[in-house]
């Protein structure tokens, strides 16, 4: 897809590259490098979504971008236009399926040959006549097929002068697996009868090591660490699929006076169509006739459905919680509301530079420098009249013993334990980069509705007038409330039957007003209930002096008031409003403990966020905020230097999620906000953001212990290696040991406890792996 604007310099094109072939966070600065050369380009290359954000000048051509991508050994594409996203999407999630099953074939195959190759070599009893033979056999498809991604990937950055983790993996197993089979041909090793000895100082002339062991086992475990970073990219599209899921799919449009029903796509501007009770509104109109309450909770987050009438707008994908709805399309396609959310995510997505891993940035100097020591390790043998054997024994081991399997092991097995800790506790943790973002985010801001807040409408009070029992309050409002399909009734409702403690009674005669109220006769009282105005009006039935007063202290509150009277006078207000969760005050104050300032931003009146943030403790408020606002919120606290963290869980909150250094979304919201976080709660409690902060912090020291005693053990014995005082036996073993300790450093965060209350966090151990399934159900949706 491509688009134009102008500037001062002429016209400039926009166009969105989908990049193959990338492997590491290097590739993309690679490739980011050699478009921003172009004159005139300005180039942005993601290596989460495989995508590149290019601006060029009307001299070049996409073919001209697309060429540079592809001399640089990587592919390039220009996806479908925006109309065919959704096919695009799905074609984009096959790829990646068939990757991720690619690497989970190369997983399982290595495994079980790999698994033999290691008993034989390091159990003196299971070498058996002629073993190392039958471990060559099985150890050569590990090497050969199991890492050929591996040796592929060298051999390009090779091409191109780059070195990454793909060029050690690929020159350490080739070597260990070349100087085997050499072995083997050449010298006593292949003889029937031989035993691998152990000797801690080789005496630099013996040839019968072997060390397919260690070839078959570093490419083994590096296969599984990419087949769970290939599974992890499958869900890279999924925020933008749940968006597209949320617009209704078919729409009854009004031709010649009577209803056809035609796929949403087909609707045209200007087009009338029928929205009923309970169905989705399927595109931004104007309401043409019909009053309705309208459910638009999913776009705005706001738990309070707005009164909607002829001659007031609407948007697509709210939902109709009242009466018939007749409306009038005045956007469609791509102009519409949701669509325009889309983009704000998929540009914050794609705008948003992903952290380069460490291993990656570690390699870049480390791999050179390992090849050269290498190199000039054989060399300096040979030189000082030392044999080829003696010369090239030490310079395998020094490749050896820098061969980097505890470091493929470093970042996934704490994450894997880290995560599955975290889905214990009702945490999902998507990725090593999100965890270097909580080391130095110091400001969180705090959606108000559904994450501060319960996010659905409660009875809050109930205030009779002056010689009016509560109860009977209750009871005969909540009864006539029963009958009405209204949010607000229904909270009325279930408010009064729970404080009650038994069933409503009947209603008769009832009636409802669009908008204003309800009314119906209740065990012999004819009962009425809504707007304060209404009564007054309709009914003649105004408030007191002191029921008014509560009324106003409500509503300065933000809160929703429901006058209620019966047999000619008023008998009290019932108070309805989104509550506070019990737990948010604790929440913010362990925030605020661990170094964050928390920011209250909502899309609510200031008065009802001031009161909110006051229960809570939160000095900072941000109210009144559109949903393209959110993001730009987000992005000035960027500009004052803060790092921002964003809680959140509807769709409004998807693009500052993603926008957001760091975003955190309530599992209990919105698939679209939940796709679009780093982090995700399970929980609807707040505190679980402190202990995710927590358990990431955690596992980020976690992972960087690991990657510094992974590079340490080695690092020690690279002298030792090169002065030929370390058999390539001992190197393995070395790297072997090297990897128990970071599979132990990282066993370590199973003991991590949440600071929730005891009993808070019981539950969610039973909820985490059933929860952590049904959302990943959900974005596979």
């Amino acid at each position: 897809m491509t688009e134009q604007t102008a500037t001062k310099a002429g016209v400039v094109s926009d166009v969105e590259l989908t990049i193959g072939g990338m492997t590491c966070a290097s590739c993309a600065a690679r490739i980011e490098k050699k478009l921003n050369r172009l004159d005139g380009v300005t180039a942005t290359v993601n290596y989460a979504t495989e995508k590149a954000k290019v601006s060029y000048p009307t001299t070049l051509t996409t073919d001209d971008l697309v060429n540079v991508v592809e001399a640089t050994g990587y592919t390039a594409t220009v996806p479908s236009p925006r109309s065919n996203d959704e096919a695009a999407s799905d074609d984009a999630r096959g790829a990646r399926d068939v990757e991720a099953a690619g690497w989970w074939q190369r997983l399982v195959v290595s495994t079980v040959l790999t698994v033999p190759v290691l008993a034989m070599s390091m159990v003196s009893a299971l070498q058996f006549d002629n073993w190392q033979w039958i471990s060559l056999t099985l150890a050569s498809p590990v090497v050969v097929w199991g890492a050929w991604p591996f040796h592929r990937a060298a051999v390009t950055n090779a091409r191109h002068g780059g070195a990454t983790m793909d060029t050690l993996i690929s020159v350490g197993v080739t070597a260990a697996w070349l100087w085997s089979l050499w072995a083997l041909l050449f010298t006593d090793a292949g003889m029937t009868g031989m035993q691998m000895p152990f000797d801690l100082f080789p005496d630099g002339e013996a040839s019968v090591h072997i060390y397919l062991e260690v070839a078959a086992a570093v490419t083994t475990f590096i296969i599984a660490g990419r087949y769970f970073e290939a599974r992890a990219k499958r869900q890279s599209g999924a925020a933008l699929r749940a968006l597209l899921d949320m617009g209704a799919k078919d729409v009854a449009v009004l031709r010649d006076g009577s209803e056809v029903r035609i796929p949403v796509n087909q609707l045209a501007v200007g087009d009338r169509f029928v929205v009923r009770p309970g169905e989705k509104v399927a595109t931004d109109g104007v309401v043409a006739d019909g009053t309705s309450a309208v459910d638009a909770s999913m776009l705005t987050g706001e738990p309070v459905p707005v009164e909607v009438g002829p001659g007031d707008a609407i948007v697509g994908a709210t939902v109709n919680a009242g009466g018939r709805l007749v409306v009038t399309a005045t956007r469609v396609g791509a102009d519409t509301q949701l669509a325009q959310m889309a983009r704000l995510v998929e540009d914050a997505q794609s705008g948003k530079a992903q952290v380069q891993r460490l291993a990656d940035r570690v390699s870049a100097v480390f791999v050179p420098i390992v090849i050269g020591l290498s190199l000039s390790t054989l060399a300096g043998w040979l030189l000082t009249g030392h044999s080829v054997t003696a010369a090239f024994t030490a310079a395998v081991a020094v490749l050896i013993i820098a061969c980097p399997c505890a470091l493929g092991l470093a970042t996934p097995t704490a994450l894997l334990v880290g995560t599955g800790r975290g889905a214990q506790l009702g945490i999902l943790i998507k990725g090593p980069e999100v965890l270097e973002s909580t080391r130095v985010v110091d400001t969180i801001v705090l959606d108000k509705t559904g994450t501060v807040t319960t996010g659905r409408m409660e009875l809050a009070d109930v205030v009779p007038a002056a010689g009016i029992a509560p109860d009977d309050l209750l009871r005969l409002v909540g009864a006539v409330e029963d009958a009405s399909e209204h949010p607000i009734g229904n909270a009325i409702a279930n408010g009064a039957s729970q404080r009650l403690g038994t069933r409503l009674p009947g209603v008769e005669a009832f009636t409802s007003t669009q908008g204003l109220g309800v009314a119906g006769v209740v065990d012999g009282h004819a009962v009425v209930a809504g707007r304060r105005g209404w009564l007054a009006q309709e009914w003649s039935q105004p408030l007191d002096p002191g029921l008014a007063e509560v009324v106003e202290a409500a509503e300065q509150e933000g809160r929703t008031v429901i006058a209620a009277g019966w047999d000619g006078a008023a008998r009290g207000v019932l108070v309805v409003s989104d509550t506070v969760k019990p737990t948010s005050a604790q929440a913010v104050a362990e925030l605020k403990e661990l170094g964050l300032r928390p920011v209250l931003l909502t899309g609510d009146n200031e008065r009802a966020a001031r009161a909110v943030a006051a229960d809570v403790g939160i000095d900072e408020v941000i109210a009144e905020v559109l949903p393209a606002d959110k993001v730009a919120v987000v992005d000035q606290l960027q500009r004052q230097g803060r790092t921002v963290a964003m809680v959140g869980d509807g769709v409004n909150d998807a693009a500052a999620l993603a926008t957001a250094n760091l975003g955190i979304a309530m599992g209990t919201g919105t698939d679209v906000a939940i796709e679009a976080s780093d982090l995700t709660l399970v929980r609807g409690d707040l505190r679980a953001a402190v202990d995710a902060i927590r358990l990431s912090r955690r596992t980020l020291r976690t992972i960087k212990g690991n990657l510094f005693w992974a590079f340490a053990y080695n690092v020690a014995a690279l002298p030792l290696a090169a002065l030929g005082l370390l058999n390539p036996l001992i190197a393995g073993a070395a790297m072997a040991f090297s990897s128990v300790f970071v599979v132990s450093n990282s066993l370590r965060l199973r003991r991590f406890q949440a600071v929730s209350t005891t009993s808070a966090s019981r539950p969610a151990e039973g909820l985490g792996h059933a929860a952590s399934a049904a959302l990943v159900k959900r974005a596979d949706r």
